[in-house]
């Protein structure tokens, strides 16, 4: 009886650890393609998938360490972009992708819903958009090893 259990749970158990580690594709280190580029870690919490700026190609503006200068809240503006968490909530859909997250453009002070796949196992693809996500903007970002 135990050697019929275990031979009927095991597909089960592998496609779970399957699963698992395709919505954790998402984690690591990635380098956006901005205006002043930067390294995101996209880490996981709970069943969600966040990321924060860890490094910036140029961290001073005015000889002083970048802050958060375009955010709609006054009293934010003074936070430091490096350390500050810019993705948020994404959920991974079971289909390669990860939804209903929101990313927080530092250059433009502006907050999009967004979209997540993968391009590929070193290329993240991004879809930043306001209401309707075919109205959006794709950005990639490149995995750090």
């Amino acid at each position: 009886m135990n050697k019929l259990f275990f031979t009927a749970a095991m597909p089960l158990l592998l496609s779970l650890g399957a699963f698992a580690q395709q919505a954790d594709a998402l984690t690591g280190t990635w380098l956006t393609k901005s205006k002043n580029p930067a390294r995101v870690q996209v880490y996981k919490q709970g069943d969600k998938y966040f990321g924060k700026i860890i490094w910036l190609q140029d961290p001073q503006k005015d000889g002083k360490e970048a802050t958060d200068e375009k955010n709609p809240d006054i009293a934010a503006r003074s936070r430091k972009v490096i350390g500050m968490v810019i993705l948020k909530d994404a959920k991974f859909n079971g289909d390669d992708a990860w939804k209903d997250g929101t990313i927080y453009d530092p250059e433009s002070g502006k907050t999009y819903s967004c979209n997540i796949s993968l391009d590929g196992k070193n290329t993240l693809k991004l879809r930043g958009y306001i209401g309707v996500s075919l109205l959006g903007r794709i950005e990639k970002w490149t995995r750090m090893n």
